[in-house]
């Protein structure tokens, strides 16, 4: 009987969607309203969908992100979970549900050698 029971709630919580959340740096967040992280609603298949998804929310950041031609710019760097999506099939790159997707820009220069 508590199988049952188990099967059916397993069967619930499939029914609902599960969001996506998506972690930005500081140098993004100006064009999210501020925000560090944005959930999208529903269950994106792929990355390229997950980032539609995002750009509808935050127009501005599409541009930051994404060439013209719609690919992941070379400076930017994005991870499903611990994965960089560069070696996972970039905006092909499977989304599991509830996943969090980080968005990086590279970082240069520094302080240089100490004298």
């Amino acid at each position: 009987m508590s199988s049952m029971l188990a099967g059916s709630r397993l069967r619930l919580a499939r029914s609902f969607p599960v969001s996506v959340s998506f972690y930005l740096t500081p140098a993004l967040r100006a064009f999210a309203d501020g925000r560090e992280r944005i959930e999208i609603g529903g269950s994106p298949a792929t990355l390229g969908d997950a980032l539609e998804a995002l750009w509808t929310i935050c127009p501005g950041l599409r541009h930051r992100v994404a060439t013209e031609q719609g690919e992941i710019r070379e400076h930017v760097n994005v991870f499903v979970g611990q994965e960089n999506a560069r070696y996972t099939g970039v905006l092909a790159t499977r989304v599991p549900d509830g996943a969090e997707i980080s968005i990086f820009h590279a970082v240069s220069g520094g302080a240089g050698p100490a004298i």
